[in-house]
């Protein structure tokens, strides 16, 4: 047996790494992958997120906002710098792609990357004022703690205590978006835009997680850097997200979600 068939056993099996030097070349390929997957969409988010800073109703709104922004950027540095131990220039990155840039409001490009850079495909959809962005920061934030606990427990040691790290600050994201928005949700009027922006950020935020009988999910697992299958960890964001929206009574009626194909 060879000495990499022999490592993705030690792997598979709750072996870790630590160093780039123990890493062969694919498990390198799909560990930068995952890395930038994430970088890319700390970016993206932050971007997207920075645009409404300014609608929020108040400073204290605002003030959460900028701290969301701020915290991503944070994040994605950490994760960065990792990236640089394998040879990704981390003083150009950041200026690499339009972080900003959006598809158009109606575009449904499921699962798929879209441009150069390898953000999930929610962050290329645009946020449409206030109570789109808290919804879209609620329902995201919960998807993506369940990901990062994932991730937490992957084979190459400091990308996973990076996500450990992590977890706990995109977890108060998603706290901080549900605090506004049990505030965003005192009327009827406001309950009925909330309500559209969850059928329009549900299915999006869904498709993150990927297909279910994913070959790259085999991958990830055999290299020890995955665990949980796309469809189950989809399944516990959807039952969290369903508990809540209808506990805020913005739970989107059947057949009304936007881009139910994603």
């Amino acid at each position: 047996m060879s000495d990499d068939l022999d490592l993705t056993e030690y792997l598979s099996h709750g072996g870790k790494l630590s160093s780039p030097d123990n890493a062969p070349p694919r498990y390198r390929g799909e560990l930068m992958r995952l890395m930038a997957t994430f970088v890319d969409s700390e970016l993206a988010g932050a971007a997207g997120f920075a645009d409404v800073i300014n609608a929020g109703p108040g400073i204290k709104e605002r003030i959460a906002a900028s701290r969301i922004v701020f915290e991503k950027l944070v994040n994605a540095d950490r994760v960065l710098k990792i990236m640089g131990d394998f040879g990704a220039d981390t003083g150009r990155y950041v200026n690499h792609h339009p972080w900003a840039a959006r598809l158009p409001r109606d575009a449904d490009i499921g699962a798929s990357r879209h441009g150069g850079d390898m953000r999930l495909s929610v962050f290329h959809y645009p946020i449409d004022g206030w109570t789109d962005a808290v919804v879209m920061n609620v329902l995201m934030g919960r998807a993506t703690a369940i990901q990062l606990d994932e991730f937490a427990h992957g084979s190459y040691q400091p990308l996973a205590e990076a996500f450990r790290a992590i977890l706990p600050t995109e977890v108060r994201h998603a706290e901080l978006g549900l605090e506004g928005l049990r505030m965003l949700v005192l009327t009827a009027e406001d309950r009925a835009a909330a309500r559209a922006s969850a059928a329009y950020w549900r299915p999006r935020v869904a498709a993150s997680f990927g297909s279910a009988g994913s070959a790259r999910y085999d991958t990830l697992r055999r290299f020890g850097l995955r665990r949980t299958p796309n469809d189950v960890l989809a399944e516990r964001w959807r039952g969290e997200i369903a508990e809540l929206l209808d506990e805020l009574g913005i739970a989107p009626e059947t057949g009304t979600e936007e881009g139910s194909r994603a």
